[in-house]
Formats: structure tokens, sequence, C-alpha cells
């Protein structure tokens, strides 16, 4: 559901939904807290389709001109995802649309039924049918892509656009009360356009022998929807914007390399099963989502690819599809360089995420909002999976089994998020370690797709479902700018979000002469600090930072970024080492207005252990060989900062390991 403009409240969005009785809809049970045993889970599919079912509702539409869809005539009843289900008490749940309940009408202000909900819904069961042979699988698949396709604008100026909401007697509402942002209307190109294409992508290349006639049909709606993309958005393939100083691709789906991923995902199934005229705007649409690649193995975000060209200070881990897209384009596309930005931002990025605290909601740049997800984790395990499936290194197969444990209880809560004997995913898990126990369609959604790949992939399904609690971890951590233990200068409470990026909390304003210092604690390894900065365009700031180097600073232009002004992260050019325990500046000349200081070490760790197994991560950001070791005993094994296998050792008890800059290694038993 519309994730980038709701990031925050997204995990308590079923909690906040209003109730409504629904006589007719059966219970599902609450998925318990305990961990299944691992035995049993490399034993028997951990998917279960059961709570997904519950989900589905069957509006009935009438005609409305511009939408229409396949057999609608003969087979008028659709089929469709509720968007939320509250959790109730006796381990039920109760379906719930989205806003408010007209009980007059039984309308909901938004809508029961939404497309982003029932395109993903269509991609799990297709896959499920492709993966299993399961004929209720491809009905309901069947079902679902009628519904995307009924969704669609088939004509006028906004032809192959997709309206959002449905109303639960199959009514189409284009503008939400109160009016929402983004338009959920046809307007123009949307997220719900681009997972329409997913849909229809991977609806075509499924059907395409299975039922030639429904699968022309489907290639005829992801034609009229490419078409869309094509005029709105590709039309500008090629061209460059500036934001916050950083040169960014202009041809990416409402800005978005998030949703431009997910389009991708779809024209790429479609351009393997035969669909030739989808491949330039796949590639065209990959080249920008490469584009967004940023950072270095020292530097925020650490080679991730950005999700929005408007904001280079934002990362979100929900619709982080970004590496799966890139990766499957490289092998559709016989493109290898495609799959260089997936490989940085696993091998750089997810380590650290990693080793920080898992599949945070959002970096703006600060870890600030740090709900977790099932949508933000299943895009993780998906990008990894893909890494794995297109390279063949085990690099990333050994990192999507750590990834994919946050599901069965690798997480900071030690929650199961996802249970296989019901099907239920949780909607949340918050940063104290509460976990929001509604389960709607998204979370369903994604921790099924996340069962599916692991289904396909026993090896690191049997990695996963072990690994059911954190037992260690040290990793990158955040120091608020207002917790300085002195400062002469200024504290404020900024406005939390900027347009472009999130205050952490205060803001600490360093005027010429002022100073102000902050105790970091010691560490086992030295440490990079990337002071956040707010600045203006063309405002200079000089500080200097007693013995870790000075930061000289200008404002970047505001280009195409919603405000003027950017919070950015800025490397100091000395590392802190491992007996420093504070750190102290003075501002020299110009204001210099601080968010925070990231403290990352040279080394990072993250261990899961369960029942069945213990893995250990070490990731390393030095700028040269580093020691370190790992314990535990069993196997270990070296990465280069490409995912390439160096060394692999057995071990008792303890070993020392020799990380590349930039690489990892992973020992488990």
């Amino acid at each position: 559901m519309n994730a980038r403009w709701s990031a925050r409240g997204l995990a308590l969005a079923g909690a906040v939904a209003l109730a409504v009785p629904l006589s007719a809809a059966p219970a599902s049970a609450l998925a318990p807290a305990q961990t299944a045993p691992a035995a049993a889970a490399t034993t028997s599919p951990l998917t279960n389709l059961d709570h997904l079912d519950f989900l589905l509702g069957s509006p009935t539409p009438a005609g409305v001109e511009g939408h229409t869809t396949y057999r609608l005539a003969e087979e008028p009843t659709l089929l469709a995802p509720w968007t939320y289900a509250d959790a109730r008490d006796g381990g039920t749940f109760e379906r719930i649309g989205g806003g408010t309940l007209d009980p007059a009408t039984g309308d909901w202000s938004q809508g029961a039924y939404n497309a982003d909900d029932t395109t993903r819904a269509a991609v799990v069961y297709l896959r499920h049918w492709q993966q299993t042979g399961d004929t209720d699988s491809r009905h309901k698949a069947y079902e679902l892509l009628r519904t995307v396709a009924y969704h669609q604008t088939t004509d006028g100026p906004d032809a192959g656009n997709v309206v959002l909401w449905m109303q639960p007697d199959g009514e189409l509402n284009p503008s939400a009360e109160p009016v929402e942002l983004p338009d959920p209307s046809d307007s123009g190109p949307s997220y719900w356009l681009a997972r329409t294409v997913w849909a229809l992508g991977e609806g075509y290349a499924a059907f395409a022998d299975d039922d030639p006639d429904f699968a022309a049909f489907l290639q005829e709606r992801l034609a009229l929807s490419r078409g869309a993309i094509e005029r709105d958005v590709l039309s500008k393939d090629g061209q460059y914007v500036e934001a916050d100083g950083k040169r960014l691709p202009a041809w990416l789906i409402v800005d978005g390399a998030d949703a431009s991923a997910e389009a991708i995902l779809g024209l790429t199934a479609a351009v393997r099963a035969g669909d030739d005229s989808s491949t330039t705007a796949a590639r065209e649409l990959a080249e920008g989502v490469a584009a967004m690649a940023s950072g270095s193995s020292r530097e925020w975000p650490y080679g991730a690819v950005l999700p929005w060209a408007q904001s280079p200070a934002m990362w979100h881990a929900w619709g982080s599809q970004m590496p799966a897209a890139l990766a499957v384009a490289a092998d559709v596309l016989d493109d290898p360089a495609l799959a260089d930005p997936a490989i940085a931002d696993a091998t750089g990025f997810t380590t650290t995420l990693l080793t920080a605290g898992g599949p945070d909601n959002g970096w703006f740049p600060s870890p600030t909002d740090r709900v977790q997800i099932a949508y933000g984790a299943d895009s993780r395990v998906q990008s990894l999976v893909a890494l794995a499936d297109t390279t063949g290194s085990s690099a990333f197969a050994d990192l999507a089994g750590i990834q994919a444990a946050w599901f069965f209880g690798g997480n900071h809560a030690g929650a199961r998020m996802y249970d296989p004997a019901t099907g239920v995913t949780f909607d949340g898990l918050q940063p104290d370690g509460t976990v929001n126990r509604n389960s709607g369609a998204e979370s369903t959604m994604h921790g099924l797709l996340t069962a599916l790949a692991l289904d396909a992939h026993p090896t690191i399904a049997a990695r996963a479902t072990a690994l059911t609690s954190v037992t260690d971890r040290v990793g990158l951590t955040f120091v608020q700018a207002e917790d300085a233990t002195s400062t002469d200068g200024t504290v404020s409470t900024p406005a939390s979000w900027t347009g472009e990026s999130s205050w952490s909390g205060d803001a600490l304003t360093l005027k010429a002469g002022q100073s102000a210092a902050w105790d970091i604690g010691s560490a086992d390894t030295k440490r990079w600090v990337e002071p956040v900065v707010f600045t203006r365009p063309g405002e200079q700031s000089f500080s200097r930072w007693r013995g870790n180097g000075v930061l000289k600073i200008t404002g970047p232009a505001q280009g195409i970024s919603p405000t003027p002004g950017a919070l950015l992260p800025h490397a100091l050019t000395a590392a802190v080492s491992e007996r420093q325990t504070e750190l102290n500046v003075t501002a020299q000349r110009g204001d210099l207005v601080l968010d925070g200081l990231i403290v990352r070490p040279f080394v990072s760790r993250l261990v899961l252990e369960g029942a069945g197994g213990r893995s250990e991560l070490v990731q390393s950001s030095a700028p040269g060989a580093q020691r370190t070791t790992v314990s535990g005993g069993g196997t270990v094994r070296v990465y280069d900062a490409r995912g390439t296998l160096l060394r692999t050792s057995a071990f008792d008890g303890e070993i020392t390991v020799l990380l590349p800059s930039g690489g990892f290694a992973v020992a488990e038993r």
C-alpha cells in the first residue's frame, strides 16, 4: 500500500483501521510467538496460503466507462484481498478497509481493496502455482489478474494508468476523502501502475502455454500499461536531473527506483517468456535504477541503490527490490554490468544494515525510522536470492539465509513474524520489540513471497529457519547531536520531516567559535564517523574535529528535491581509534547545524543462533585488510567486496580471518 508516503505509519496502519462486523468472514488463527523446530521447516513447505485465502473478497463491479476485463460479461465477479486484517480476541482476525466506514453505504473513505495489494496477491498465487502445480492457486491467480486489469484505464489521455482503490461492491474510488497525496487516481504514473506491470508480466509468462487466449489478453494489457510508462516516463530516457547536488536519472516511475524495480520484474518475466516488445522498456528502466547506486564501502549509504531520485538523503527498506530487479535484468538482458550495483548494495549496504539492526523502515539519512515490516525484510531477501541465482555465488545465499531469519525470530525482539502453520505474517516490529499482531494484505503477501523463495531454495530455508535469535550485534550506531556531554551551542527542535529527509530528534547549532563533545565509548576496532549536517544552498561551514580532520561543507543546489537545504552525512577524514571515547568539534566559520553522528566500526558483527545452528557475519569497512575472529566452530567462508569466495576453512572454537577491504565472512554450523 502506497509505502513511500506512509512510511512511518505503515507498520501501525492495521492497528488504526476501524473495525466493522463481517458476518460471513471466516476466522484465521493468530500465529503464536514461539518458534517452530527447524527440522520441521526443512521437511515441510513453508508457504501456507490460508490467511491470504481468508483475506480474499468477491467484488462485482457495475459497468464503468473505460474499465473492463477478460470475460467480464460471462464472469462478473472478481477477486481481491481486503487491505487490512485486525487481530481480535481468540486468535482471529477481522477484515478491514482503508480509512473510515460509511455505515449507510458500506463504503470506505479509501476503499476495501486496492490495486497495490491485488497485484502482489496475484504474484503470490502465480509463483505458488508455478512452483507446486496447485490448481487452486492457478484459479486464484487467474481471477486476481482479471481484477488487476479492471483497475486499468483502457482509453483516453490516461490510458494504461491505474485507479488505486475499489469499494466492497467493486465500485472504483479514484478520489479518496479526504484527498490523498499522491493522487490515487489514474492521472499519471504511480506505484500501482508499476505493480500492475509486475503482475501482468509474471501472469503472461505463467499462462503463455497454459491458456494462450488469456495470456494474449494479459500481453495486450501489459502493452497498454507499458505504453503509459513509455509515454510519461521513458520519453525522458537518458536525461538527468540534479537533487541536492547529485546527478540522477529523470526516467524513473514517480522518480522512484523502487517503483521502477517492481515494473522491471514484470517486464523481464515477459521478455523471458518471449515478449520481445518489453525488452527496451526493461533495459531503460534497469539502466535508470542502476544509476541510483550511491556511496562507497566507507561513506553513506555504503553502496546502496537509493529508492528516490528527489532525495539523495533517503533509503527505505519497504519496496527496496532494486537489487533484485537489476540481478534479474542482468540475466534476462544478458548484461552483467547491470548486476554490479546490486552486488555493491548486497556486500556493502545490506551487510551494514544487518549488523546495525536489520531491515529498518528508513534511514533518512540517520537511522530514523527503526520500525521493521515484512515488506522491507522480504525486499532484502528477494534481492539476495536473485543475486544468488544470477551470479551463482554462495555469498548471496549465505546473506539471504541470515536476512530471511528475520521472519523466524532472527530479529531484535526474538519474535517469529511469519507462522508457516497459519500463513500469518505480523504487520510490524517496533524498535522496543513490540509486535504489531495485525496481519494485513501487504504483510501477508510479503511473508509469503519470502516463504516461496525459501521453498524454492531449501538450503537457504534450512539456514533461515534454524536461526531464531540474535545473540550478538556490533554495527553502525547513531549519537544524537543534542546528547553532547558539553556544548555552548544551541539546541532546537525542527519539524521532523523536511520533505526529503528526517531529523532524528533535536538539532544542535554551533556558531563560529562554539564547540561540542560527545561520548562515543570505546570499541574493539577503529571507527568511521560521519556527522549528519544540515546546510542550505550556498551556505558554507568550516569545522575542526580534534584528531579526526576538518569538514568544509557548501550547501548543494536544491534541484528537483522538494525543499531547499540538505541533511546529509559527511565523512571525517581520519578514523577514530579504538581507545578514543570522546569526539570534539569546534565550528570555525559559518553555522554548523548537526543532527547527530553516524558511528561505524571497521568490523561489524552479527551472530544468530537457534536450536538448529549458528551463523556469524563479520563485515569490514576498513581501508585495507583487517583481521578479526569468529567463533562457534563449523565452516567459515571469506568473500571480497564483489561476493567472490576467497577461502573456506573448517574450525573448532575460534579462528582468525583476514577480511579484505569491503569484504565479509560468514561462519556457520
